[in-house]
């Protein structure tokens, strides 16, 4: 169904709508726009949060379009059903590109209606906004003519009560990651590397450059359409961050734009979204060579490269000492490098408060350290041996 015909049968539309025939002379607006993209593959868990978290916001989007793509759950009946204000339900038609080819679809109708003043939002289903989320992004984009896109930081969604011990442990164990995580972007005045598909708001001018970009070969052409987003790689996101940065346009991650998200709830599921979220970025890396936009990515990899490396190097000690000495005996080096590592979990940990920064001293996170670290190993070597890429 196209976005048109989506919007006619929203039951409370926001504002009249405009024929085809008249989306390619868009009158400028007296105020910019707001328009909000959920990608929506079987989201009936927690889509109706992720709409009513958009539509309990301080600056409201002006109109709200869930991409329902290949849906075989209740995600699209929930959200007609639930007749929320300015919320239509676009569906992809053959789509087979996953999230990047289900925005594409709908970006590609969307754009031409809009002015290069006006914002498009892409929130992921599994998303809940803060409610100052929009009208903090707006104003750093009002702020700074060379931002092109606008992400935010974000922690887990709370374990429902019931929820198995070993699973909201695992909860537990992302969510003081990804505080780490806000804590690093906020010591760094909001500069990212990424705007992560959690939440970003773009510049039409924006994604215009890029859709020009890739149809010209200064980008990736993707499917080779100019698509905004390239279909053929497995971190879209990471992707388009490139992107908007390659085509002269920064990235922020401001400290007042926060949200929660879903997390993963198995250790398998766990392992197949690092995985891809890893292999994708060294990829892209290689996709777009170094240069001064990816030199900061490439130094990320050597980074987390000796990292491996310096984990291997603990861990084989620890074994040589078991092996040749009858008992593991740790050579003073690695003990100033454990006490290091203590250290940093401690300091690190700020934003959850003293009780969880003390715990982090115990050293309980470190199987799920090396967990991580064997995930990026196995990046790596899939890279190298160019396996089967799977989603």
């Amino acid at each position: 169904m196209s976005i048109a015909l989506a919007r006619e049968h929203t039951l409370a539309a926001s504002r009249p709508k405009r024929s085809r025939e008249h989306t390619l002379a868009v009158p400028r607006p007296k105020r910019s726009r707001v328009i909000a993209l959920i990608p929506a593959h079987n989201e009936e868990v927690l889509i109706i949060q992720a709409v009513q978290g958009l539509l309990q916001q301080s600056f409201r989007p002006n109109e709200i379009i869930v991409v329902a793509d290949n849906c075989t759950d209740r995600t699209v009946e929930l959200l007609r059903n639930a007749q929320l204000p300015s919320v239509s339900v676009f569906e992809t038609t053959g789509n087979s590109a996953k999230k990047a080819g289900a925005l594409n679809q709908a970006l590609a109708e969307l754009l031409p209606e809009l002015h290069d003043d006006d914002t498009v939002l892409v929130q992921d289903a599994d998303s809940i906004l803060d409610s100052r989320f929009i009208s903090s992004a707006q104003r750093h984009i009002k702020a700074d003519p060379t931002l092109g896109a606008v992400g935010g930081t974000f922690r887990a969604v709370r374990a429902e009560l019931g929820t198995p011990r070993l699973e909201r442990f695992l909860i537990h164990l992302q969510d003081n990651e990804y505080a780490r995580y806000a804590r690093d972007v906020r010591r760094l005045k909001g500069k990212c590397l990424v705007v992560t598909g959690t939440a970003a708001m773009f510049r039409t001018s924006t994604l215009r450059r890029i859709s020009h970009a890739r149809l010209n070969g200064e980008l990736p052409a993707g499917d080779g359409s100019g698509g905004i987003y390239d279909t053929t790689v497995l971190t879209e996101d990471n992707e388009l961050s490139f992107a908007v940065m390659t085509v002269g346009m920064k990235l922020l991650a401001p400290r007042d734009c926060l949200l929660v998200t879903d997390a993963m709830k198995t250790w398998r599921e766990l392992w197949l979204q690092r995985l891809r979220w890893k292999r994708g970025a060294v990829e892209n890396c290689f996709q777009y060579g170094l240069t001064r936009v990816t030199a900061g990515y490439w130094g990320r990899q050597l980074l987390s490269l000796a990292g491996i490396l310096v984990t291997l190097a603990y861990l084989g000690s620890l074994m040589w000492s078991l092996i040749a000495m009858g008992g593991i005996s740790i050579h003073p080096f690695w003990l100033a490098i454990t006490g290091i590592f203590v250290l940093e979990r401690f300091i690190t940990l700020k934003d959850k408060g003293w009780t969880h920064r003390i715990l982090a001293t115990t050293l309980y996170e470190l199987p799920y350290d090396f967990f991580l670290q064997i995930v990026h190993a196995r990046a790596y070597f899939d890279v190298m041996r160019r396996s089967e890429r799977k989603w």
